[in-house]
């Protein structure tokens, strides 16, 4: 038999609708006629009960994520209930459980902020190991004057190979220097 759809309010006072279907059999018609007048009403009142009873002892969290467990419960305190009726509950399955629709919204706003929240985490620890290796590399090319030039034509080789339209070439003041010097015989003059 169908349960009708319960509207259970969970133990983190979360409401929740509750489609279940439980499967029985008459074992003993004589004890069933005897000992209560309609086993099968008597056992869908049982159902209902037991089911907001049951939920209503779980959160959110758990009826969504251990419905087979549930199930079994629903099903094993049922049984036990109808066994004096002469009536043996052989299963019970949830056909659906759903949220109202604010608290679905809800939910996944809460997901796509703890997303959020985890790229930024990710991001930020991104930026401290960047931020340690240029540190790094900065005391290795401070200790080394060549170094730096060196990577100083590396960057402008990278900028050469772009297909831009102007690169500003600064030159630095101990090249132009060197430069001013080239054709005087007395060495590099100074440059003001």
């Amino acid at each position: 038999f169908d349960v009708p759809p319960q509207q259970v309010l969970s133990k983190d006072s979360v409401p929740v609708h509750v489609d279940a279907v439980v499967y029985y059999r008459v074992d003993n018609p004589i004890i069933s006629i005897t000992n209560v007048v309609d086993v099968g009403r008597a056992s869908r009142l049982l159902a209902q009960t037991q089911l907001q009873s049951i939920l209503g002892g779980r959160t959110l969290a758990e009826i969504l994520s251990s419905r087979d467990s549930i199930q079994q419960q629903l099903q094993q305190t049922l049984d036990e209930a109808t066994e004096m009726w002469g009536a043996k509950v052989e299963r019970v399955e949830f056909k659906d459980v759903r949220l109202p629709q604010t608290m679905q919204r809800a939910m996944a706003a809460e997901a796509e902020a703890a997303r959020e929240a985890r790229a930024k985490v990710i991001a930020a620890q991104g930026e401290l190991n960047s931020a340690r290796a240029l540190k790094e590399a900065a005391e290795v090319i401070g200790r080394s004057p060549t170094a730096l030039k060196l990577r100083y034509l590396q960057t402008l080789n990278v900028i050469a190979t772009e297909k831009s339209s102007s690169i500003i070439f600064p030159i630095p003041i101990d090249l132009a220097g060197l430069g001013a010097g080239f054709g005087n015989p007395n060495g590099p003059s100074e440059v003001i």
